[in-house]
């Protein structure tokens, strides 16, 4: 796969999203939430490759896991109107399905293929797959990092314009209600990440992001995360109890502890 490759790519991909603009604002505005995204995971992970020193070639397989990583929610929200999983299907799985009708990757060899489908995978994951090659792992956390490094930055505008203007979609439907489950703030606690399924408020999807840090892979991510004030920025609008405040204080230890 060359660069030429990657242009071609990021054209085809531009055309492919503009198939789901429409006369539709609410619809236009998720779906240009999801583009603008796309193009600054892309930004985030040529960043931190050049950081970690990675090679031309390597740099033009992460950029290409970036551009295709959330293909699937264009689909998902054109047939679902939400962005949430359990509501609709994976949207990892779903982009792969799409990315292979397409045969986007048909000028990669099968070992570049194989990395990239696999990193997109398993980008929105749980955990990663026992029993990995040790390259493989490599760009499955740096896609990870370089797509939550943008999370962050979406999810505080977000809330910082909330009240201009607000999306059901981009809160997976969850009510704003001014408390936090024990369960989440149990796991932060314990420096665990939050799982989705335990998210009963809007409070505590923000939790959940905070306890993001605890997957985490490489030390310019945490940089950029400190850089950035992500956790204070989420911290201001949390509850301001004891219990949020501590859990937040360990969040901020963990990051610490890498820079």
């Amino acid at each position: 796969m060359t660069g030429n490759d990657l242009k071609c790519l990021k054209t085809w991909f531009a055309e492919y999203v503009s198939n789901f603009y429409s006369d539709d604002h609410d619809c236009n505005h998720c779906i240009r939430l999801k583009e603008k995204h796309t193009n600054r995971v892309c930004s985030n992970i040529t960043m931190l490759g050049k950081k970690l020193g990675i090679t031309e070639h390597d740099m033009i397989l992460a950029e290409t896991m970036a551009l295709f990583h959330d293909i699937g929610r264009f689909k998902q929200y054109a047939v679902y109107h939400t962005f949430n999983d359990f509501a609709s299907e994976n949207h990892a799985r779903l982009g792969l399905r799409q990315m292979a009708i397409h045969g986007v990757l048909s000028a990669c060899s099968t070992a570049e293929k194989r990395l990239i489908t696999r990193s997109i995978a398993y980008h929105n994951a749980a955990v990663l797959p026992a029993n990995e090659d040790d390259n493989n792992l490599f760009f499955m956390r740096l896609l990870r990092d370089a797509d939550k490094l943008d999370i962050w930055k979406l999810f505080i505008d977000y809330y910082n314009e909330r009240e201009k203007n607000h999306n059901p979609a981009v809160e997976l439907g969850l009510p704003d209600d001014p408390v936090c489950s024990q369960q989440v703030i149990e796991s932060l606690h314990q420096k665990r990440f939050v799982r989705s399924q335990d998210l009963k408020t809007l409070n505590d999807f923000k939790l959940l992001q905070i306890s993001w840090v605890y997957d985490i892979n490489f030390v310019p991510s945490f940089q950029t995360i400190q850089n950035r004030k992500y956790i204070e920025k989420l911290e201001k609008i949390l509850p301001q109890s004891k219990e949020i405040k501590k859990a937040v204080q360990y969040a901020h230890d963990h990051v610490n502890s890498f820079l």
